[in-house]
């Protein structure tokens, strides 16, 4: 299969499995993956979702060895009918994500990682954009978007210009990834995230991810109105009334 998909303890683990591609697209990967987003999306026992790769590599983007359409309208169908669906799928995900970056991150693989809210990064991990100086592309499946918003306007330029190989150390201090951790340590850090994250308000944090991208473009006195109408919402909200108990309960003792 190359996807595989369990759920323990309220996180949903979805797992790129063709490890002799080093997690490459294929369509059977990005179908198997939307089919597994969209069963965690309504699954009330799922609280949080971790995605990662299996093996060596986290996402080498495209397989352009094994069956990605080399013409204009291949992969036009191929982006808006499979990959780009899924990294929308992912950034309306009503749940917490994580990403569990194990080991190179390419191409379209960058994007997959980034749409996560929350990243971390295995030590050996690295972070490649080939799409330019390889092949005569550009970046897609979001990198673009999330990139320079990540790090910046001339790092963002720099990598998808020169294709630098990015460690993954350098990722996190330069805040692409939250974290970077030894190898070992990098499912169970994102699993423990992934709780946390699932023990918190699931609409809060879908509205913070939403505030945070409308203020790219927001300016002040429209963002302000964009926190007030959203906090509106939340404040008659169970989380927010339960949230107050327990502080004036802690407050209290």
């Amino acid at each position: 299969m190359a996807i595989t998909y369990e759920v323990s303890e309220g996180i949903a683990t979805l797992t790129l499995n063709r490890p002799e591609r080093l997690n490459a697209f294929n369509d059977a990967l990005v179908n198997g993956a939307l089919t597994s987003i969209a069963a965690a999306r309504v699954d009330p026992a799922v609280k949080a979702l971790v995605i990662t790769g299996n093996g060596r590599g986290f996402c080498a983007g495209a397989d352009l060895a094994g069956g990605l359409a080399p013409t204009g309208e291949g992969v036009n169908a191929s982006m808006r009918d499979l990959f780009n669906p899924l990294i929308l799928a992912i950034d309306d995900f009503p749940k917490p994500t994580v990403a569990a970056i194990n080991g190179v991150a390419a191409g379209a693989g960058v994007g997959l990682a980034l749409v996560c809210d929350i990243a971390v990064a295995a030590r050996s991990a690295s972070f490649v954009l080939t799409f330019g100086p390889q092949l005569g592309l550009v970046p897609d499946l979001g990198v673009t978007w999330f990139l320079p918003r990540a790090i910046g306007r001339a790092r963002a330029r720099a990598l998808a210009l020169l294709g630098d190989k990015l460690p993954a150390q350098t990722a996190a201090d330069w805040g692409l990834v939250w974290t970077c951790v030894d190898d070992e340590q990098c499912m169970p850090t994102a699993r423990a995230l992934a709780t946390r994250l699932g023990r918190g308000s699931a609409e809060a944090f879908f509205e913070i991810r939403r505030l945070m991208d409308k203020a790219e473009t927001n300016d002040l006195a429209t963002q302000l109105d964009a926190e007030r109408e959203t906090q509106v919402g939340l404040i008659v909200k169970p989380a927010f009334m339960e949230g107050v108990k327990n502080f004036l309960a802690k407050k209290a003792g």
